[in-house]
């Protein structure tokens, strides 16, 4: 199970690189290839929502079928150890998942950002040399 965390560890850290790099200012012509590049992985990593799903299913499912400790004594130290381990693992879980989905939005929104704002500065041009 942990494999998939460190899957989705790396996606969402593809995603943060690929949003940092094409936020940058400065870049000029290396951001057309950039985007270009962007816009070819964004389908892709689209399969990161449905992923982002089941992670978060296994998570309530979890939390569904886990141990409770609701009494003073009901639990060894031990059990009582290793439930709030647990709680704390999903917790984080929970926080990738979010992170995830969200820099994915959002490297999906920033590239559409640029694609417009490249064609909207070519209509300039293209209007520019007409006059």
């Amino acid at each position: 199970m942990a494999l998939e965390w460190v899957v989705l560890g790396y996606a969402a850290g593809a995603e943060a690189i690929m949003l940092l790099l094409l936020t940058v200012p400065g870049l000029g012509k290396l951001r057309t290839g950039l985007v270009s590049v962007t816009r070819n992985a964004l389908k892709p990593m689209l399969s990161v929502v449905p992923f982002c799903l089941f992670l978060l299913m296994d998570i309530y499912w979890k939390y569904e079928t886990r141990p409770t400790c609701d009494e003073e004594h009901a639990c060894t130290p031990s059990e009582h150890l290793r439930h709030q381990k647990s709680i704390m693992k999903s917790q984080r879980n929970a926080l990738l998942i979010a992170a995830a989905l969200i820099l994915y939005w959002l490297l999906f929104s920033v590239t559409n950002l640029l694609v417009r704002i490249e064609q909207l500065s070519q209509r300039v041009e293209k209007l520019k040399r007409q006059d």
